[in-house]
């Protein structure tokens, strides 16, 4: 893999772009936020309907759905630990159900969105089919936004449910 000036130039900003969203988002983490269950949906449908149009620009072959699936199952693995990694809590006094994410979880994304623009980036230098690659990895980030916001409604319904039997 060569690195030319463009190349570095943009690997640069991206990387410049990337750390100042972290450093803003792990400044709010510290925070508790509150978690609404019924809105857990709206990312993964939202989700659901950009990867669908990657899907409706090329059909994968038959290889290709194949690769998607087990992207998507991979990615139902990844977000089911990545919701175990979400802190939630009851306040006892309103029962308001409140989320605060993990470092751990942050940085997982972070590694994600790496290895696909990096995939992206010297895909077709290393002759990959750089829209199927796009489209497993969309289909591994639905499974993990789909998984992740799954297991937080299960364990988020089980936590207000204890504490509305404990009054």
């Amino acid at each position: 893999m060569q690195f030319d000036t463009p190349h570095l130039i943009r690997y640069g900003i991206t990387a410049l772009v990337v750390g100042l969203i972290l450093a803003l988002r792990i400044r709010r983490m510290s925070k508790a936020r509150p978690l609404t269950l019924e809105r857990l949906w709206i990312i993964p449908s939202l989700y659901a309907l950009l990867v669908a149009s990657l899907f409706v620009q090329a059909q994968p072959s038959l290889g290709g759905w194949a690769l998607c699936a087990a992207a998507l199952a991979v990615g139902v693995g990844l977000g089911w630990q990545r919701g175990k990694l979400m802190h939630l809590s009851v306040d006892p006094a309103t029962h308001q159900l409140n989320q605060k994410a993990s470092i751990g979880g942050l940085l997982f994304i972070v590694a994600l969105i790496a290895i696909k623009f990096i995939g992206q980036a010297e895909g077709s230098a290393l002759h990959l089919n750089v829209m199927l690659l796009t489209q497993a990895f969309g289909t591994m980030a639905l499974g993990l936004f789909s998984a992740m916001r799954v297991e937080m409604y299960l364990r988020g319904k089980r936590l207000l449910a204890q504490a509305r039997a404990a009054l």
